[in-house]
Order: structure tokens, then sequence, then C-alpha cells
């Protein structure tokens, strides 16, 4: 596994509207071919970050239940 250094600070993040405006969420930002997703409450702590279409199969994944969430 390698580490990227993310610019958390020029970098747009927003959480999903599924949060209902809760403090314990994910929140999601767009980082040019990537999404990168972290901890709202830990906005310091690493990134997971994935290519645009491994992220659309993880949200149709959730969306269809695969998680049982």
């Amino acid at each position: 596994m390698s580490t990227v250094e993310l610019p958390h600070d020029a970098t747009q993040w927003f959480k999903l509207s599924y949060s209902n405006g809760n403090i314990d969420c994910v929140e999601v930002a767009h980082l040019g071919g990537a999404v990168g997703t972290r901890d709202s409450k830990r906005r310091s702590s690493p990134v997971l970050v994935s290519s645009r279409e491994g992220w659309r199969a993880f949200v149709a994944a959730v969306a269809d239940g695969e998680f049982g969430v």
C-alpha cells in the first residue's frame, strides 16, 4: 500500500445527503480522477482514495443493499 499527500486545505469536502446533519458521518471529495473519503470528525486523519469507477460501484452496491445497510 502506498500513501499520497493530499491538499486537505484546498480540497472541497462534502457530506452525503443521507447524513441528515449528523456529526458522525463521512465526507467525500473529488480528487481529479479519484474520489476521497474521510471521517467528518477527524478531518486530518488518513483519506481512503478510490478510482471514480470504484466509487460508483461501491455506491451502486450500497443502493442495491449488498452490505445490509
